[in-house]
């Protein structure tokens, strides 16, 4: 049996990259490969892009809202929302809210979990579920604490991340 091949078409072929003006310069300059980098300083490379901010803050607030939600309808007592973007790197924004026994405590922080996994956010880390005066709940750009009236008071977070921190020096000092 004889069977007619085509001759295969080569393959076109790819040119060489073309180096930046910088890195031309400093391949003709002698030296090793490491010299000629260094000599051509650094890369320039393409800014990533951010989401878009209105999308991030629709979404934020959509979170802010389902967990005050839950929280209100868990009979949370003295839900806080603080507003910390551009002030921590961990979180954008902190919700605040108490409960005064335990067992609340731990079926507040279940329900947020399985509300929040209902509107797609993923990877939300609890910690102090198992029973005691304080439950963190990370949800990625929210940072949720439940606490016991106690601990709260103890710990004292509005304080520390609350607005009035954000006041210059000096109109402190004149009061």
């Amino acid at each position: 049996m004889d069977i007619a091949r085509k001759p295969a078409d080569p393959a076109p072929k790819r040119r060489p990259p073309q180096p930046a003006p910088a890195l031309a310069e400093a391949a003709k300059a002698p030296g090793t490969p490491r010299k000629k980098a260094v000599a051509a300083g650094p890369r320039t490379r393409k800014p990533k892009t951010a989401p878009a901010p209105a999308d991030y803050r629709v979404r934020l607030d959509q979170m802010q809202s389902v967990i005050v939600e839950s929280l209100e309808s868990d009979k949370a007592g003295d839900v806080v929302t603080l507003d910390l973007e551009g002030r921590a790197a961990f979180t954008d924004r902190m919700v605040i809210a108490t409960g005064l026994a335990d067992r609340q405590i731990s079926a507040m922080a279940t329900h947020l979990e399985e509300k929040l996994a209902e509107i797609g956010v993923k990877r939300i880390q609890v910690e102090g579920a198992g029973g005691s005066d304080w439950v963190l709940i990370d949800a990625g750009d929210i940072v949720i604490h439940l606490f016991k009236p106690e601990a709260r008071t103890l710990y004292a977070l509005e304080r520390m991340w609350g607005p009035e921190l954000d006041e210059p020096a000096e109109a402190q000092d004149a009061e």
